[in-house]
């Protein structure tokens, strides 16, 4: 059978040799064939480098919209929350008003959640349990008798006509007032924000001391407002002081006021040296400066 060739001259120039290269037709549609076969291969790989690249797009954009409603739903957590604060601060106003003034009668409340919880949780290590019984203990004996009425005065509403060391008047610590209580602007987000207490801006290391006598019901870090102690003085009331550098009191243990419990520090979320104190008001902050003393 007579074989076809396909015939390739080369001329590699003027004074070169001709050369000339025979294939048969076959090796030609082998050729053709590796090339559609390369090309079909190629446009696969394509197509498919062009669909992952668009699922990723899609994925990037998911991610992107998932953490802009997370963002969103911790901002509208937080509205809540500071409108929730306020509300209760307005209603602990209005109902002390009410009181002052003769109008409705004072109501049962509980005690603290922090201080059931000390009191009815269970430690494996006789430390912490020794401290909840003497909590315990402390606060039942603190709050036994009103000191004006001398009648059972648990949960009641607070007094101002009460005995001065169980009101929380003194001024923990001596300084300039960097941030009142109610709205303003946070200065970490820039954004409105409730203040639950005040600022006292104070030199580091400055001692602070107890505005009121009372049983510590917690004595460590809390997120926010670094190492932070709360005191409980009875009668609904309680205090916070955050920010601190050092602790001086233990879980349980009973303070006097004007005693010193901590020294003035920058742990937590803060821009300087200050002490953060809050009065608390049947789970409710209220303005420190209507109890504090000039």
């Amino acid at each position: 059978m007579h074989k076809r060739f396909l015939t390739f001259l080369i001329f590699p120039g003027v004074h070169g040799t001709l050369r000339r290269i025979r294939l048969p037709f076959y090796v030609l549609h082998l050729v053709l064939v590796f090339s559609v076969v390369g090309a079909m291969t190629v446009a696969a790989l394509a197509n498919s480098y062009a669909r992952m690249l668009l699922k990723v797009s899609n994925y990037n954009n998911m991610a992107t919209e998932s953490a802009a409603l997370r963002t969103r739903v911790k901002t509208l957590e937080h509205a809540v929350t500071q409108t929730n604060a306020e509300l209760g601060s307005l209603e602990s106003l209005a109902t002390e008003v009410a009181l002052t003034y003769g109008f409705g009668r004072p109501h049962r409340v509980r005690l603290p959640e922090a201080a059931l919880t000390l009191a009815t949780q269970t430690d494996s290590t006789l430390g912490s349990s020794y401290r909840a019984s003497l909590y315990a203990f402390n606060l039942i004996r603190h709050n036994a008798l009103d000191p004006v009425a001398g009648t059972s005065a648990m949960g009641m509403l607070p007094r101002l006509d009460l005995d001065r060391e169980t009101v929380p008047s003194l001024w923990p610590v001596r300084g300039q007032i960097t941030a009142g209580f109610g709205q303003r602007l946070d200065p970490f987000s820039g954004e409105g924000a409730f203040h639950g207490g005040v600022d006292i801006s104070s030199p580091l290391g400055t001692r602070v001391r107890a505005s009121a006598d009372g049983i510590v019901f917690q004595a460590s870090p809390e997120s926010g407002y670094g190492n932070e102690i709360l005191i409980d003085h009875g009668f609904g009331m309680t205090t916070k002081y955050g920010h601190l550098s050092r602790i001086f009191v233990v879980v349980g243990q009973e303070v006097k006021r004007g005693q010193i419990i901590g020294a003035v520090g920058m742990t937590g979320k803060t821009t300087g040296p200050h002490l953060h104190y809050e009065v608390i008001v049947n789970a409710t902050p209220v303005n420190p400066i209507r109890y504090l003393q000039e």
